[in-house]
């Protein structure tokens, strides 16, 4: 398998930890093969340019950055099919220039952890994997070139966090490992189709308890902006595919978690869903607690369709386009700003920007005066 430490790089992030982070870029769901728009109809176009043109100072992967349970349903998956997709992956067309333009960050999904929706079980499936966790995890910090001495390659799980900046700008970027730890969710059928339900014990969980821990101790550290991502989304709650809905008490647990350790401008990015929206529950977390999802780079479909989630932002429709996310950071605006945006990955073109107050999201702030424009 080839890794990126033999692609051309620009920077390590660690070199990036006095820089200002302005552009943060992310996203999911990139079939290494080729995308689509359609179940029968391939599509294959480069993204990258696009990406590299916003500029970012830091691009998060944040899960199914390949697949490589694609097409392999009728067999076991192996860890040759891992080494494999991220060969295929590795060769696409610009994605070494998009390592040579920017520092990227990864953690992953299910089809990258090795099996569609996949969880900490994934050692017990032997009659669908020959491979464990543990070697996939190591697969993925090989290829996305971790260091020796990281964290990520002493302790189970691909969970990571970094910080970048002086003080009155410095900024938290945490990737979570959703895969690793997670417990199975109690499922129904409906109408022929499997809807995943709300699941709760005292063993219910998505990050695990030594996750949670390291979390915990990641939120008390001084940042002026975190940016968490998360494989699957976390504000939306109606749709019945996986999210941390179907673990509520977790689901709030983390918005607690914000709360009790003071953590102030947080944001949320997720992906998985093969569409794009921007959510944002105002209720049950200290702040409004934004989820900007970007999903997939090349496996979105040229269209539009209603789907309930109380907490969007902009309407009844999700949209499917093939797309990545932008974050940009005003830092000298009085006071700072955020622009959320997410772009079409085929032509770069900007489909949502939508601004927040940095001021907006702090623990027992009373509610910040918005700009006529925003």
């Amino acid at each position: 398998m080839q890794t990126l430490r033999t692609l051309p790089t620009r920077l390590a992030a660690a070199t990036l930890a006095a820089a200002v982070i302005t552009t943060i870029a992310f996203g999911s769901c990139f079939n290494q093969t080729g995308g689509y728009s359609t179940a029968q109809r391939k599509h294959d176009f480069n993204p990258f340019p696009h990406l590299i043109a916003q500029d970012p100072d830091l691009f998060l992967f944040i899960g199914d950055n390949m697949y490589a349970d694609l097409e392999r349903r009728h067999r076991k998956i192996d860890l040759a099919d891992i080494d494999t997709a991220y060969d295929e992956l590795a060769a696409r067309p610009g994605f070494a220039a998009l390592f040579d333009a920017t520092p990227i960050l990864a953690t992953w999904d299910d089809h990258d952890y090795g099996l569609n929706d996949a969880g900490g079980n994934l050692n017990t499936l032997t009659d669908q994997v020959t491979f464990t966790k543990q070697q996939s995890q190591l697969a993925l910090l090989d290829f996305f070139g971790d260091p020796a001495d990281s964290p990520r390659r002493s302790r189970e799980g691909v969970y990571g966090s970094w910080t970048f900046g002086p003080e009155g700008k410095r900024t938290q970027v945490i990737l979570l490992d959703t895969r690793y730890f997670r417990s199975e969710i109690d499922t129904k059928q409906v109408d022929g189709r499997r809807h995943y339900q709300p699941t709760t014990g005292p063993d219910a969980t998505v990050l695990g308890d030594a996750q949670w821990a390291w979390l915990e101790e990641e939120l008390k550290k001084p940042a002026d902006l975190r940016v968490i991502a998360s494989s699957i989304q976390i504000v939306a709650s109606e749709h019945r595919f996986e999210k941390w809905a179907n673990f509520p008490d977790e689901r709030q647990r983390l918005f607690d978690l914000i709360a009790s350790t003071g953590a102030n401008g947080v944001v949320l990015v997720s992906g998985d869903r093969h569409q794009w929206e921007l959510s944002a529950d105002k209720a049950n977390g200290p702040y409004p607690m934004y989820d900007l999802t970007s999903s997939g780079m090349n496996m979105g479909r040229e269209r539009a369709r209603t789907e309930p989630n109380q907490f969007r932002i902009g309407g009844e429709a999700a949209f499917h386009n093939p797309n990545f996310g932008v974050i940009r950071v005003d830092w000298d605006a009085q006071p700072a700003t955020l622009t959320l945006e997410i772009h079409h990955a085929r032509t770069g073109q900007p489909l949502l920007a939508y601004r927040v107050l940095l001021d907006s999201l702090t623990i027992g702030n009373p509610k910040v005066a918005v700009p006529a424009d925003f």
